[in-house]
């Protein structure tokens, strides 16, 4: 069992930053995968950045250049570090775990930006 939880959400003007964490508790395999998904009002879940535990990171495209995601295996915690907040950001943050066997998720963060 893997338990994961949030923090860091908030509200924030455009252009603003925040800075969301995620600390996973229980059986961690060696060899996984961690990241952020968001989830918008009246939208699908939907990847924002993810990075295995070698370190290598995968963004959407929305997201590139703003958004940096890292992770510390000894605090088992992956980071998500957001840049130049936009409206459209505003989402439900959600932090997942995932190995060969497992998927888990957390209980979610709002980012709130306002114009």
């Amino acid at each position: 069992q893997v338990h994961l939880v949030e923090s860091g959400g908030g509200l924030v003007q455009a252009g603003g930053s925040l800075r969301l964490s995620c600390v996973a508790s229980g059986t961690l395999f060696s060899v996984n995968t961690m990241g952020w998904y968001r989830q918008a009002p009246g939208k699908q879940r939907e990847l924002v950045a993810v990075v295995n535990s070698g370190g290598n990171p995968n963004y959407d495209d929305s997201v590139k250049g703003r958004f940096t995601i890292s992770r510390d295996n000894a605090k088992r915690t992956v980071y998500l570090q957001m840049n130049s907040l936009k409206p459209e950001d505003t989402a439900v943050y959600y932090c997942r775990y995932t190995d060969r066997l497992r998927e888990y998720w957390g209980q979610g963060t709002q980012v709130t930006v306002s114009s």
